[in-house]
């Protein structure tokens, strides 16, 4: 009998994560005989750091635990088939997708590209209340960012920081960065969402 979906596997494990202040982030399945293996990454729910390696050997078992109950009550079935169980938390170079991920790494660099395929390296600032715009800061860093060759981006509006919609966010991934943020685009970032937004060059 094959492994069971994603979604169902989601369906029976994040109940048991909420208890715990997470959430299942994405779970990868790999059907593959006697190597199949299902691989949960997990994330805090919003307001809470992400798991730590003592966290998740807690959370492995509590996962493991949810899938058991699932098969004993007949929710899913295995069948023979073995697999491993690998529990963890996404990696930097895990896409940003959705608001809490803009949030959890606000004052980190950002490496995005827009729905107009233009790609740039920002500082990630706030996010509004409603989910549905980023602050973000031109930065001198673009430059030092593992693996980028770009000028810091203007704003072409006058403005110190750019207001963007996430739905014009094509792909974003965190950059690495190998030196101290200048202390304007610490303090930039920092701001409340509508302060940031109302910044000039002349402030």
């Amino acid at each position: 009998m094959p492994l069971p979906s994603q979604e169902i596997l989601t369906d029976i494990i994040d109940p048991a994560l909420a208890e715990h202040g997470c959430l299942v982030e994405d779970i990868k399945v790999v059907r593959a005989g006697a190597k199949s293996q299902i691989t949960v990454l997990l994330d805090a729910v919003e307001g809470r750091p992400s798991p730590d390696l003592d966290q998740l050997e807690i959370l492995t078992a509590v996962v493991n635990d949810a899938i058991d109950a699932a098969e004993e009550s007949g929710k899913v079935d295995f069948g023979t088939q073995p697999f491993t169980l690998e529990v963890s938390t996404p990696g930097v170079t895990h896409p940003l997708t959705l608001p809490r991920h803009w949030k959890r790494n606000r004052g980190r660099l950002v490496n995005l590209r827009d729905t107009n395929d233009v790609q740039s390296v920002w500082r990630i600032g706030a996010v509004s209340e409603d989910g549905s715009q980023v602050i973000l800061v031109p930065t001198a860093q673009a430059g030092s960012a593992k693996g980028a060759k770009k000028k810091a981006p203007k704003t072409g509006d006058g403005s110190v920081v750019r207001v963007l919609e996430l739905e014009q966010v094509k792909s974003a991934v965190v950059e690495v960065e190998f030196s101290t943020a200048p202390d304007h685009e610490v303090q930039l970032a920092g701001k409340d969402f509508d302060d940031a937004a109302n910044a000039r060059l002349e402030d």
